[in-house]
């Protein structure tokens, strides 16, 4: 009797229907799997709670996406795809998150496709994998606090050109200008740069000399913005 309610309307003797017992079983494996790879992803990692509720339930969404096209993988697929017509986060995602993201996908799909014991073993290792680069830092840049975005305001009559050039080749590994523009009505420039200094220590003195240079307009040093560009 339950299971005729459950019947859809276009199912057809050929039709292979899907269980109320089997549909449940598969999508609460599927959120258990979701709720995982939620709390693994929250170790050592900045998040929203809206990106791990998302994380959380997305493995049972693409499981029932799976299941409803009737383990029809292709199909499957380029239904699931439709929702990358649908911008998920309003700003760009790190590729941790995307890969976070993929990683759900997948074992949704397995657990989807009736395989769910696979499904748990494809979350354990993968999440597995992922807190062991985490915990050791695997791919991390050594001496973050090296890299520095360097900004300086100087007066409009001052050749920004290689103004700078000697004191940045003294106190950095290698300097790259990335910005140039007009401030404070035009009578100003603020330059941009990207620099690995060589000695952390000495960042005061290498301010220092820039204010000399630049007649002690403001100067600002920060580390870099590198989420952004992560991909």
């Amino acid at each position: 009797m339950l299971n005729q309610i459950f019947t859809g309307i276009f199912d057809t003797n050929t039709t292979t229907v899907i269980g109320v017992g089997d549909f449940i079983l598969c999508v609460g494996v599927s959120l258990l799997i979701g709720i995982f790879l939620a709390a693994v992803y929250t170790y050592k990692s900045r998040y929203t709670q809206s990106f791990v509720t998302t994380l959380a339930l997305l493995p049972a969404v693409v499981c029932v996406v799976i299941m409803m096209v009737n383990g029809n993988v292709g199909a499957g697929v380029a239904v699931a795809g439709a929702f990358s017509l649908v911008r998920f986060r309003s700003v760009p995602g790190t590729a941790k998150e995307i890969g976070a993201i993929f990683l759900a996908m997948g074992a949704g799909l397995v657990t989807g496709m009736g395989y769910l014991a696979y499904g748990v073993l494809f979350a354990v290792i993968l999440s597995g994998m992922m807190l062991l680069y985490t915990r050791f830092g695997i791919g991390k840049r050594n001496c973050g606090n090296k890299y520095k975005t360097l900004h300086i305001t100087i007066p409009e009559n001052l050749d920004y050109t290689d103004v700078f050039d000697s004191i940045l080749k003294k106190y950095t590994e290698s300097y790259d200008m990335i910005n140039v523009k007009t401030t404070n009505m035009g009578s100003l420039f603020k330059l941009t740069y990207q620099v690995v200094l060589r000695d952390v220590t000495k960042e005061k003195e290498f301010i220092d000399k820039l204010r000399c240079r630049n007649g002690n307009l403001e100067i600002s040093m920060s580390m870099q913005e590198t989420t952004s560009y992560e991909l």
